[in-house]
């Protein structure tokens, strides 16, 4: 595949809601208006088709999960197909019985799977029980091979390991993406949400930086309840961006509302950067044996 030199990339920051019809109604309205605006990349939030429900452990929630194939990658099949678009999807994966996966799926612009990714990195802290609904990964690091470019998708938690960025980068990856849910516990006093927030904002744009690759982090917005009622539930804090391969921020939403960001990427921007700093040319592998290591005791 040829891939092009300038590309058009969007994401979509949205709200959700206990409808999954109504949320990927909005989803589909948000890939619409992306294509519209010259949009061939779109990638959506982790999760986007229910609310987040991690914040507690119910059984009853495995019915929101669904084969891939299924549903929704039919739906969204057929529209990249119509808009002639490449969608990064964000799902919960009934791959078996007892056996689930928060899978991240890249639709090709002929409506076929292009390829998947399973969550590798899965969190369990108050509010997050992930580990409850979701298998560890299986698939490894490995970028997806699209119309517009291969692909690092990655999926929220992970994108705080400097070692799936780079895992990625190494096997070809041009562009990293993160369909994410992440939000303030409302408890938290403003500075610590600060922290927190320029924290995660930090260490996406270093990805870029280590990596010489532009990111794509979409984040979903909006105040999501506790269904247990132990806590006030999570401010999910949006603040959606897209960076170039120094880090620079190309595009960022507000921590507020539903948006559409837009941007187009100077692909050769990459290769530019990579040039000027050679990570890659002068990093140490002969002494990096220790980082198979959970702690150097």
């Amino acid at each position: 595949m040829t891939k092009p030199t300038h590309l058009k990339v969007a994401l979509v920051q949205q709200s959700n809601t206990d409808n999954a019809q109504d949320n990927m109604a909005k989803s589909i309205a948000g890939i619409r208006d992306a294509a519209s605006q010259g949009a061939k990349l779109i990638v959506l939030q982790e999760l986007h088709r229910s609310l987040y429900f991690c914040q507690t452990e119910d059984v009853d929630v495995f019915d929101l999960a669904e084969t891939i194939p299924g549903p929704s990658t039919d739906t969204l099949g057929a529209l990249a197909k119509e808009l002639n678009v490449v969608i990064v999807s964000s799902l919960f994966e009934k791959r078996a019985t007892g056996l689930y996966h928060n899978t991240a799926v890249v639709l090709e612009t002929d409506g076929s799977i292009a390829g998947k990714y399973r969550k590798m990195h899965i969190p369990d802290d108050p509010g997050f029980y992930e580990k409850f609904y979701f298998t560890p990964g299986d698939l490894g690091f490995e970028p997806i091979q699209t119309s517009v470019g291969k692909l690092g998708v990655l999926v929220c938690w992970d994108q705080w390991f400097p070692e799936a960025a780079r895992l990625m980068a190494m096997a070809g990856a041009e562009i990293l993406i993160y369909p994410t849910a992440i939000g303030w516990d409302p408890r938290d006093e403003k500075d610590e949400q600060t922290r927190q927030k320029d924290a995660w904002v930090i260490s996406q744009r270093a990805h870029a930086v280590a990596n010489g690759v532009p990111v794509i982090s979409c984040n979903r917005v909006g105040h999501e309840s506790d269904p247990s009622a132990q806590s006030e539930g999570i401010q999910f804090w949006g603040n959606s961006f897209i960076a170039g391969p120094q880090g620079e921020i190309l595009a960022e939403a507000n921590n507020s509302d539903e948006q559409l960001l837009v941007v187009e990427l100077d692909q050769a921007r990459s290769e530019n950067i990579r040039r000027i700093w050679p990570y890659l040319r002068d990093r140490r592998i002969d002494h990096y044996q220790d980082l198979t290591k959970i702690y150097r005791d």
